[in-house]
């Protein structure tokens, strides 16, 4: 994980200032490798593993949910190629608007019952090609989102709150 600055330095307030709370827009589970995304209302996060019905539960826990932002969904269509591009073809389970992912690296957040922690940036793979054609790697590449521990399970559901946790 990343360095975070001193809380009390310039950088550190400015990292910590968030301008407003974001919302859970789509939700995405895939049972099994290989098979699609099922979009969902709500999901289960369990605690240290991963979401209910998705293929990544019970793995390290620091990639038990992937979050994309639905600002950048627009830009990675455009950059494919296309007019529009589905949450369903770019594989993370949670769609977040109005809140910058990035700035939730590295701290913990909360969305409906359920606190995570942002671990890494989550890298677009070779899957992409297929999913948005050639280029479609490189279309992602710095708006593939973020991956995220579960700290403390519970639901969460479409129109949920996304807001960081204070220090």
């Amino acid at each position: 994980m990343p360095a975070i600055p001193p809380p009390g330095s310039a950088l550190g307030r400015l990292m910590a200032t968030l301008p407003r709370a974001g919302r859970v827009e789509w939700i995405g589970l895939r049972p099994k490798r290989d098979v699609p995304m099922a979009p969902a209302d709500a999901a289960e996060a369990k605690t240290g593993k991963g979401l209910v019905g998705d293929r990544y539960t019970g793995g390290s826990g620091k990639r038990g949910v992937t979050l994309i932002q639905a600002e950048h969904l627009p830009a990675i269509a455009a950059l494919s190629g296309h007019d529009s591009v589905s949450p369903v073809l770019l594989r993370r389970n949670v769609v977040v608007s109005g809140i910058p992912l990035i700035a939730l690296k590295g701290r913990r957040f909360r969305i409906g019952d359920v606190i995570l922690e942002g671990t890494d940036s989550c890298d677009p793979c070779s899957r992409m090609e297929e999913a948005l054609g050639p280029g479609g790697f490189n279309a992602m590449r710095n708006m593939g989102g973020l991956c995220a521990r579960i700290v403390e399970g519970g639901m969460f559901r479409i129109g949920d709150a996304v807001s960081a946790i204070e220090d």
